[in-house]
């Protein structure tokens, strides 16, 4: 097998593979028929029992759809993305290059007065004892990326082109977010409604999914994806409108900073994720 080309049976293998592993995931997550939203705290609770499960069960996935020669050459550890060379580039240099890309919306926290609350103690205490907050930002994050990236992404990366293999991959995660449609409907949203939001969701989500698929692909860490992850989960989708309410020159400046964090982003995006400075080997597919 060369340059992450297999055979039709090996990405037949890969991708079912990777189709039940997400099914499985969204199984556990319904397994408790909970009658509450998924806000609830009774709901979230379950469900962190559920997505703790499937992170011993997910790599049982991986390993099973794994080329055996692989092995040979990395260990198993690695594939998954726990490995302590490289360890504290791959937590900040991935965040740092995400902050750039946000960095429009990060002057609209300062400008705003919104990120005076980040230097609260009241804040870090009840952000660290709400359950949406520890779901949004630490349990998601780790159940969600460890499963779809760290178990998934290896799977395509041995039959499939590194583009394909980092394009496919976000669509699985995409996908796994319309069953929060059927919650909407269950709790009195209309179905056009719920339907939007979900679509709008599903491009955001599958977004995301490509630039997060490219990072762990490039550095080869779990860490690296989990904390960009929580971060965008803290920032949420740009909030594009909240420009026009700022008034002249901070609105200028605003607008200014939106532009050089992407086209910063754009310039950045290669070089501070360079596989050597992960100690990373992004052939380890080619058996």
């Amino acid at each position: 097998m060369d340059h992450g080309f297999g055979t039709i049976f090996d990405c037949f293998i890969s991708v079912g593979t990777c189709l039940l592993l997400s099914l499985a995931y969204l199984a556990s997550l319904y397994v408790w028929n909970s009658p509450h939203s998924r806000d609830h705290p009774s709901t979230i609770k379950k469900r962190f029992i559920s997505v703790f499960v499937m992170v011993f069960v997910a790599p049982l996935f991986l390993y099973a759809g794994l080329h055996k020669d692989i092995l040979i050459k990395v260990k198993f550890t690695d594939v998954l993305g726990l490995k302590t060379e490289g360890l504290l580039q791959a937590f900040f240099m991935p965040l740092f290059l995400t902050m750039i890309l946000f960095l429009g919306p990060i002057s609209m926290e300062f400008f705003s007065g919104l990120a005076k609350i980040y230097t609260e103690e009241t804040y870090w205490y009840s952000t660290f004892t709400n359950l949406i907050w520890l779901r949004n930002h630490l349990v998601a994050p780790l159940s969600e990326e460890f499963t779809y990236r760290c178990c998934m992404l290896p799977l395509l990366l041995q039959c499939l082109p590194p583009v394909t293999a980092v394009l496919v991959n976000p669509l699985l995660f995409g996908v796994a977010h319309f069953h929060h449609m059927q919650e909407r409907v269950k709790f009195g949203m209309d179905f056009n409604t719920a339907l939007k939001i979900s679509c709008f969701q599903f491009i955001y989500t599958t977004i995301f999914g490509t630039y997060s698929a490219y990072i762990f692909y490039r550095t080869g860490h779990f860490i690296s994806i989990f904390v960009v992850h929580a971060f965008c989960n803290h920032m949420g989708f740009p909030d594009i409108m909240e420009v026009v309410t700022y008034k002249k020159p901070k609105k200028i400046v605003i607008i200014a900073l939106f532009l050089l964090g992407f086209f910063a982003w754009c310039f950045l995006l290669k070089p501070l994720t360079e596989p050597s400075w992960y100690y990373n080997k992004p052939t380890w597919y080619e058996v």
